[in-house]
């Protein structure tokens, strides 16, 4: 692993903390060649977060959410996405929140997450690293209605599509949330239906 370079913080300012925290930065950073070099960025911190796609094997079939996503909204994609489970850590570990967002948003029991893999999803501006887990459902792990938290804004709609056609969502752009085709694609390359 290359060691972090040489890093001096020149200057640091809030510029919003009203529902995450939006931090304008200078710092100095030593290039490969020796030299230094003065920049400035802009970091969004909205805390770390965990996604999971839930399979059932024994019917080839795959539970993602559907819901309204403003950022995608004004960035002309007016359906609303179609994705893998997902929330943010709050103050938990990942695999405690990530048990929780299957029950709130899917209504599904997640008894023993795999952990898959992390990942930074923009790491040129957000620091938001996201925890992957895959998790078998059946019907009989399916013990509540989902659709996520009214007090948090939440209107979830579960669907359940086999891997197969999601994947085919995928490829002509029905589904074009970033965590959820790296899901898709990592139960289709480690062949999780079996």
């Amino acid at each position: 692993m290359t060691a972090m370079p040489p890093i001096r913080i020149k200057d640091s300012r809030v510029l919003s903390d009203d529902y995450y925290l939006l931090k304008k930065t200078t710092f100095e950073i030593q290039r490969r060649d020796g030299s230094w070099v003065t920049t400035t960025r802009e970091t969004y911190d909205r805390g770390n977060g965990c996604c999971i796609l839930l399979y059932d094997p024994a019917q080839g079939t795959v539970l993602l959410t559907r819901q309204f996503r403003f950022p995608a909204y004004v960035n002309g994609h007016a359906e609303p996405l179609i994705e893998v489970c997902a929330g943010l850590l709050d103050a938990h570990d990942p695999e405690t929140a990530i048990v929780k967002e299957a029950a709130e948003e899917c209504g599904v029991t997640v008894t023993n997450p795999k952990r898959v893999f992390e990942c930074f999803m923009s790491p040129g501006s957000v620091t938001e690293r996201v925890t992957f887990f895959i998790a078998e459902y059946s019907p009989l792990t399916r013990t509540g209605t989902g659709g996520g938290l009214i007090e948090e804004g939440e209107d979830i709609e579960v669907i359940e599509l086999t891997l197969e056609d999601a994947l085919a969502m995928v490829g002509d752009g029905r589904i074009c949330d970033a965590k959820t085709i790296m899901l898709l694609q990592y139960a289709a390359l480690h062949k999780v239906m079996g």
